[in-house]
């Protein structure tokens, strides 16, 4: 089966952006449109946010476009109906969902992984979904679906547990670059952030790593570069959208910024 996450990190060693983006946000009808535009100005990765009323790891910002998105009409069932022909204009971009636990149970995980497959999603990223949990659980049903897992990894996450997450998946490592929630301001002393990159660096682990929380630049993103294969932006892209009259525009602007 074609892993497209593999295929992206093959293109393009170094310098890889992946932008999150909260479905249904800042319309309901949002969602295609900046998928397209994200992806034709030079984004290497798309994650959709699957917008939850109770989003543990998500900071004020993207909160707030989850709000936005659920009073517009966004859930499970309209995504995947937006989604469904998405590879017919994408055909080689990862898409990601990213959400958490609660809304993929209601859906039913199986119907849910069946569905995501269907439209072409390759990877899911559920920062409440317990280790495990989904190995006793979910990963012979991820595993079907072809769909693969993404894991967060934080500065206190065990050298142990490190390497049982790099065993079981092959797509790549999420590294949270400090403690709090995404979008908010690094509390992390830059040494000591450098420091812990540096750590994951020298443990030689088989899947790639980008780095989130808490990169909204050119500079964040190129600085975080230098440890790993490249970054996540979101809170900053959902920023860009605010007050647009044209998201898509805007979007494409914003992956500019960061890339050129």
């Amino acid at each position: 089966m074609t892993n497209r996450i593999a295929q992206a990190f093959a293109r393009k060693k170094k310098g890889l952006l992946n932008i999150y983006f909260t479905a249904g946000y800042p319309t309901l009808d949002s969602t295609v449109p900046l998928l397209t535009a994200l992806t034709n100005a030079g984004a290497d990765l798309i994650e959709i946010g699957m917008p939850f009323s109770d989003p543990l790891a998500d900071g004020p910002v993207i909160q707030q476009s989850s709000t936005v998105a659920l009073k517009n009409g966004m859930n499970l069932r309209v995504l995947f109906r937006q989604l469904a022909d998405i590879r017919s204009q994408v055909p080689d971009t990862p898409i990601l969902l990213m959400g958490y636990l609660n809304p993929v149970m209601q859906f039913g995980v199986e119907n849910f992984c069946r569905e995501a497959a269907a439209v072409g999603v390759d990877g899911i990223i559920l920062p409440d979904l317990p280790l495990d949990d989904y190995v006793a659980e979910y990963q012979e049903i991820f595993q079907r679906y072809n769909l693969r897992p993404v894991f967060l990894i934080t500065p206190q996450t065990a050298t142990e547990r490190i390497r049982r997450i790099d065993d079981l998946t092959d797509s790549f490592l999420y590294l949270v670059s400090g403690p709090g929630t995404t979008g908010g301001a690094n509390t992390q002393a830059e040494g000591v952030q450098d420091a812990y990159f540096q750590r994951i660096e020298d443990m030689k682990l088989r899947n790639p790593r980008l780095i989130g929380f808490g990169i909204g630049d050119k500079a964040s993103f190129q600085h975080a570069c230098q440890f790993a294969e490249g970054a996540i932006i979101g809170s900053a892209l959902i920023r860009a959208l605010d007050d647009t009259e044209d998201a898509p525009a805007a979007a494409s602007r914003f992956v500019q910024s960061v890339l050129q």
